[in-house]
């Protein structure tokens, strides 16, 4: 009888374990597939930016030290992400949505470029983007959140360090919720 007992005790905590094990996998991959769904967007925006300095280069006046930034901002966003350096990334987004406000907030002041077909159809997709990175920012940190909760809590916390799951940064854009109200003036 004692065996019978210390064999369902065992039993149950393997697969006690086994379920914790289980739930850090989901967990784990739940902030992959989050990134991802960031990471595509990225890319889609970042192949937009060039259109987009393209345009506004056709107007010679255009102030070029911003256009300069946008491209670098560009860079180093890219170059982030390819790293999946998330405090990097969040430095560089910053400065690529101040460099795009402050495109968006020069292209009042001419008129052409303003009522270019073509810079108003990349003003619309960049827009369309950013709702959609900040939208899976938001899928993202949460994934983030129940991760590190959840390799954090005991008794997961013992086979989250055996098994060497780790905690997530979270994505946080440098002035992001200032330029975002700019933006969405801007584009309203």
């Amino acid at each position: 009888m004692y065996t019978l007992i210390s064999f369902g005790i065992v039993a149950i905590a393997l697969i006690y374990g086994i379920s914790l094990y289980n739930n850090l996998v989901n967990v784990k991959n739940a902030v992959a597939k989050a990134w991802a769904n960031i990471d595509v967007l990225l890319k889609q925006r970042h192949d937009e930016l060039p259109k987009l300095v393209e345009v506004c280069k056709q107007y010679k006046q255009f102030e070029q030290s911003t256009l300069q930034k946008i491209i670098e901002a560009r860079s180093q966003v890219q170059s982030a992400g390819n790293r999946q350096d998330i405090d990097a990334l969040g430095q560089a987004e910053g400065m690529l949505r101040a460099g795009l406000g402050r495109i968006f907030a020069l292209a009042e002041a001419y008129p052409e470029l303003k009522a270019n077909v073509n810079f108003m159809q990349l003003q619309n997709r960049i827009s369309t983007l950013e709702n959609g990175i900040a939208d899976r920012r938001e899928f993202y940190n949460e994934a983030v959140n129940i991760n590190n909760v959840q390799i954090e809590v005991f008794p997961a916390n013992i086979l989250s360090k055996m098994f060497g799951f780790g905690e997530k940064p979270l994505l946080v854009f440098s002035t992001q919720e200032k330029i975002d109200v700019n933006l969405q003036q801007l584009f309203n």
